[in-house]
């Protein structure tokens, strides 16, 4: 069987293959006094809120399981609508948002709808694997364009100045960023956006984060900017709904009908379950109990962050949202005798029982000195993988 040529370039989901290992390990620790840790995945360990639960039980009670059209129901839209001003000060009217299978699809549909064979989309490196791949799925090439520390680990403008070139189409951008944590200040991402409009290009930011912003500084909607800003956006993170596959995304009202199209034909609707469910995120009670949980996302970071530091698995950064730890692990591989981060997690993973994600999946720029901690699971889970890795490294 011939495999096609755009199949074969994407890369393995390496994040998902060290999942797999520790889940094969975990399964012989569960009866012993050392269960596996699990802090590689970017889950949060709460699950979505009872008004949400309750709300889909009624949606299939009362036989609420029909498609809905291609860009949602009307109801969710409206209430996402609503979101945003309450949130972030900011008026999106419902038109313009299209509800999705997921922050994947809505991805999936922007680059289709906006990427030509042989484009190319700057984006940062180190950056979340998979967004490189929906480029390349689009026939088009993800350009990574190094970052350090003291750049937050984001692209400035004069990056993206620089890097522009003949088939350069736009920026594809995270705040705040999977791996790092970490948010482009919005005066930055004012003026990469006005470097981009200005050679007519694209800027698409990933902000499925943002509700999960610890900073006030950074806790921004690229929206902000002007209409022409795409910006994606789910359900899984802050509103802990990460199986029900829902999320949506914010396009120029001429977008509209061009993505609609596409999902018609690619997927016909996102869950109507889900959607039904995902009104009632925006119950007054709801979101009250996802602000009480970014509390403890917040709190979790605050706890592990020094700890990590303190045993010598330096984050150079202090993430300002999210639920990840970007931590340099190059004197922990000295110390261990492994030359580098995937080799770091394995041992870590095999010594310690505590799962990590090595930096290889995220892209090249040192990327092989970091490893990815999660800070999604509980205080108790945090604290129990600080005790083993104290005493395997200290």
């Amino acid at each position: 069987m011939q495999i096609a040529s755009r199949a074969q370039k994407i890369e393995p989901f390496y994040v998902m293959e060290v999942a797999k290992a520790a889940s094969e390990l975990g399964r012989t620790l569960v009866n012993t006094d050392s269960p596996m840790v699990f802090l590689n995945i970017g889950e949060p360990d709460f699950t979505a809120a009872p008004l949400v639960q309750e709300a889909a039980i009624r949606a299939i009670h009362h036989g609420h399981t029909q498609y809905t059209q291609a860009t949602g129901l009307g109801p969710l839209r409206e209430r996402i609508s609503d979101w945003y001003v309450s949130r972030f000060g900011v008026s999106v009217p419902a038109r313009r948002i299209v509800i999705t299978a997921g922050a994947s699809a809505a991805l999936h549909l922007a680059c289709l709808a906006l990427v030509e064979a042989g484009d190319e989309i700057l984006m940062p490196d180190p950056s979340y694997p998979c967004n490189r791949h929906f480029v390349s799925a689009a026939e088009g090439r993800a350009v990574l364009l190094p970052t350090t520390a003291a750049e937050r680990f984001q692209l400035s403008a004069d990056k993206v100045q620089a890097a522009w070139g003949e088939r350069t189409r736009g920026v594809l951008l995270a705040s705040p960023s999977n791996p790092t944590g970490t948010s482009i200040h919005p005066d930055e991402l004012r003026r990469i956006h006005e470097v981009v409009r200005a050679r007519g290009g694209i800027t698409v930011v990933d902000e499925i984060y943002l509700a999960l912003s610890f900073d006030n500084q950074f806790g921004h909607s690229a929206l902000e900017l002007d209409e022409h800003i795409i910006s994606i956006n789910s359900f899984s993170k802050y509103f802990n709904m990460t199986g029900w596959r829902l999320g949506w995304m914010v396009v120029p009202e001429a977008l509209v009908p061009v993505v609609e199209r596409l999902a018609q034909n690619l997927f016909i609707c996102p869950s109507t379950i889900a959607q039904h469910a995902a009104v009632a995120c925006f119950e007054p009670e709801s979101l009250a109990l996802f602000e009480q949980r970014r509390s403890e996302f917040k709190a979790r970071r605050d706890y592990f962050i020094p700890e990590l530091n303190a045993m010598g698995l330096t984050v150079p950064v202090m993430p300002d949202g999210a639920f990840y730890a970007w931590a340099d692990c190059s004197a922990a591989c000295a110390k261990l005798g492994v030359k580098d981060s995937w080799d770091f997690a394995y041992a870590v993973m095999n010594q310690a029982h505590v799962a990590v994600t090595p930096g290889r999946d995220f892209g090249t720029a040192q990327t092989a000195n970091f490893v990815r901690f999660s800070t999604a699971s509980s205080i108790e889970h945090l604290q129990t993988a600080v005790q083993r890795l104290r005493t395997l490294l200290l």
